[in-house]
């Protein structure tokens, strides 16, 4: 049986992601992203209506080199701990949690905050939905016994 879009996203989503701990290792990482440039990516930011195309190459090196600036101005630490990636070698799948809506993204939470932007070569889904149905969805099935 295939597998949805929305569930081949979701299980990359849920899927073992290594975080670039320190800004030298993020440094590293954009470097070997930027090997992997091509027009395959979608950029999504979370929150937005999810892209339904592939950015071009140069969209996408683009994107790198501002939100590179943005993690460096807005998260002043020592650590980057923001980007977590699901293989640095050969990246498929990256989160960028936004600086300013962290929460707890290492750790343990019932309620983890979701990334600010998603790089991915898999077509995006809205997550907040799919992540959280609305209650009556969850419950269709009790008013099958009232």
């Amino acid at each position: 049986m295939d597998m949805s879009i929305e569930e081949v996203y979701l299980a990359a989503f849920k899927g073992n992601f290594t975080s670039t701990m320190r800004w030298h290792d993020l440094d590293a990482f954009w470097d070997v992203l930027k090997t992997h440039a091509d027009d395959l990516w979608y950029i999504y930011a979370v929150g937005e209506v999810p892209p339904d195309s592939m950015v071009a190459k140069q969209h996408f090196l683009n994107f790198i080199d501002k939100i590179d600036e943005l993690l460096h101005k807005e998260h002043d630490e020592d650590y980057c701990g923001v980007v977590y990636v699901d293989n640095k070698q050969k990246p498929e799948f990256i989160k960028i949690f936004d600086p300013n809506n962290l929460g707890v993204t290492c750790g343990f939470s019932d309620n983890p905050p979701l990334p600010g932007w998603i790089l991915s070569r898999v077509q995006p889904v809205e997550l907040e939905t799919a992540l959280n149905p609305p209650k009556n969805r969850q419950r269709w099935w009790q008013q099958l016994f009232m």
